[in-house]
Formats: C-alpha cells, sequence, structure tokens
C-alpha cells in the first residue's frame, strides 16, 4: 500500500521563507532516501520551495481564487513529501520514525487512494478515463 509522507518543518525555527539547508541536513537526508531506495519502497520524493513562492487555487461560492504565498493563515506547512509502497501502516511509521528530523519537525503520514478501494460503480467511471492526457514541459 502507498502512503504519503508530508514533510512539516518547524516554521517558528526557519520562518516562512526559509533558505538552503545545511550541508549537516542534506547529507542526512540524503542517506535517509538512499535507505528508502535500498529498501525498494521509494517511489518519489522531492523538498519543495517556501510558500511564498506558491500560490493557492480555492474554488468560493462558484468563483474561483487564486491567493499568492505566504499563506500566514497557515499553521502547518509542507516542507517537502515522500511517497513510499509498503505493506502496511505499521511499516509507514517505523520508515517515518527513521526519518532525520529536526527540533519540531514532523511528519505527516496519509494512505494514497488505490482504485480497489472504490465501489465499483466509481472504479467503472474512473476506466472512462484511463488514458492519460499526453504529459507536456512548461519549461
Amino acid at each position: 500500500m502507498r502512503f504519503m509522507m508530508f514533510m512539516h518543518p518547524n516554521t517558528e525555527e526557519i520562518g516562512e521563507e526559509w533558505g538552503t539547508p545545511d550541508v549537516e541536513a542534506v547529507e542526512a537526508m540524503g542517506a535517509y532516501n538512499e535507505q528508502l531506495t535500498q529498501a525498494g519502497i521509494l517511489l518519489a520524493a522531492d523538498g519543495l520551495h517556501p510558500p511564498v513562492e506558491g500560490a493557492r487555487v480555492r474554488r468560493s461560492k462558484g468563483e474561483t481564487v487564486t491567493t499568492d504565498g505566504p499563506f500566514t493563515e497557515a499553521k502547518e506547512i509542507v516542507g517537502g513529501y515522500w511517497t513510499i509502497d509498503v505493506k502496511d501502516k505499521a511499516e509507514a511509521v517505523a520508515w517515518a520514525e527513521r526519518c532525520p528530523l529536526g527540533e519540531g519537525d514532523m511528519i505527516e503520514l496519509r494512505r494514497v487512494y488505490e482504485m480497489s478501494d472504490f465501489p465499483e460503480d466509481v472504479q467503472a467511471a474512473a476506466e472512462l478515463s484511463e488514458e492519460p492526457p499526453e504529459q507536456t514541459s512548461a519549461r
């Protein structure tokens, strides 16, 4: 089963406009990612730029509302993520506990839906749109 692990950095320590992590933190995270890779469970992982460089797009009262970052009302922000494929939640928790977190950092685990988790009528509707769109890059 797949889980996403969301890294929530301690924003009291770094603020919302954090800079580049130090060499030791990058080396520790690289070693952790290598462990996930060697275990054959890592599907994806990325660090994210601070919220000041982001935007939120929300639907409200039939209108689309876009808000540029930073998001002052947000108590927790996502600084990065991993997607892992493990046998169960306990294994996902065990891997999250091994992550080299900084003081006050947190990892949130969320199970990813599999098509088999949905009722048959939902699965049938999803099959109609199974053909993925052509990939294009904005680069």
